[in-house]
């Protein structure tokens, strides 16, 4: 082997203690419960490898809770830092906590870069550092890749597609779907002082607030939510593409994700803006029928399409 990165993720391995069973409980739990729509893409996979993407899964959730919850800036700050150097020490072998140590062997097996979990910490510090409120374009996407292509850049190493068709996968499916959640949640975020629709949307649309209440308020909103809708659409177009470039079967649990968040994003695409709160949209049987139609997806995506 002469890639010293992979040398030192299986050196690592070795070294390091494994995952206890009741580490894998933990993380199996967190992943179940959290009503995830990974879920079903995740339960298409073999069992090591379903092992390894609810350890990725725990990782994002971990993160994404201290950024979302609260706290003050510094105390976010600091339990974001705690986890660049607990990731510093999965790396060199010494994991401390639950959620690293589940990650241990899947690093070694599939040889995860380093890279996207630091990203990930750095998305996330956007958030901390915030609220964000009608970001630059570039800053928008950078945000997009950081929160959302990173996932990706770990999971198409799982399935086993890590090459450019696989990151290209990654790249712009990451993009489609944080875009869906970021129009489907606009209502939402706005109660904790967010806005994600880009400034030069919102200028073209002839909207100069950015403050998001009077941003939701306007009646020119539809106009800057239309136009990145066209971008959600092509970067699911560009997903697609990518994806038929890779192996079918190893893709699978992408293309299961990616049609379980086009299903959502088909109901919201055409308006109104902002679209109903999630909460609002209906009784336990429509959630039900929800639950249903992704498992339909999973079936049709996930089973079939060997």
């Amino acid at each position: 082997m002469n890639n010293p990165a992979l040398a030192t993720t299986e050196q690592a391995s070795e070294q390091a203690p494994e995952a206890s069973t009741a580490d894998l409980e933990e993380v199996r739990r967190l992943v179940e419960s959290a009503g995830t729509s990974f879920f079903w893409a995740m339960r298409l996979l073999e069992r090591d490898k379903r092992e390894a993407m609810y350890a990725i899964y725990a990782y994002c959730r971990e993160i994404d809770d201290i950024a979302d919850e609260g706290g003050t800036r510094e105390e976010k700050r600091v339990a974001l830092d705690g986890w660049r150097q607990e990731i510093a020490a999965l790396y060199d072998g010494q994991p401390s906590r639950p959620i690293s140590r589940a990650l241990l062997m899947p690093l070694a097996r599939y040889h995860l870069p380093q890279k996207p979990f630091y990203d990930l910490i750095d998305g996330m510090e956007m958030d901390a550092e915030g609220p964000i409120q009608a970001p630059s374009m570039a800053e928008l996407e950078l945000y997009c890749s950081r929160v959302a292509g990173a996932v990706g850049q770990l999971s198409v190493c799982v399935f086993g597609e890590p090459g450019p068709d696989g990151q290209r996968t990654a790249e712009r499916l990451g993009q489609a779907l944080q875009l869906t959640n970021i129009l489907r949640d606009l209502e939402e975020d706005a109660e904790i002082g967010r806005l994600y629709l880009p400034k030069e949307l919102l200028l073209e649309a002839g909207i100069e607030s950015e403050e998001p209440h009077e941003v939701l308020q306007h009646p020119a909103l539809a106009k800057a939510c239309n136009r990145l809708v066209d971008k959600v659409r092509q970067a699911f177009a560009d997903a697609e593409a990518a994806m038929a470039r890779c192996d079918r079967a190893k893709i699978r649990p992408a293309r299961v994700m990616m049609e379980v968040y086009r299903d959502a994003f088909r109901t919201i695409e055409g308006g109104p803006w902002p679209p109903p709160p999630r909460e609002a949209k209906g009784s336990g049987l429509k959630r039900l029928r929800g639950k249903a139609r992704k498992l339909a997806i999973a079936l049709r995506y996930g089973l079939f399409s060997l």
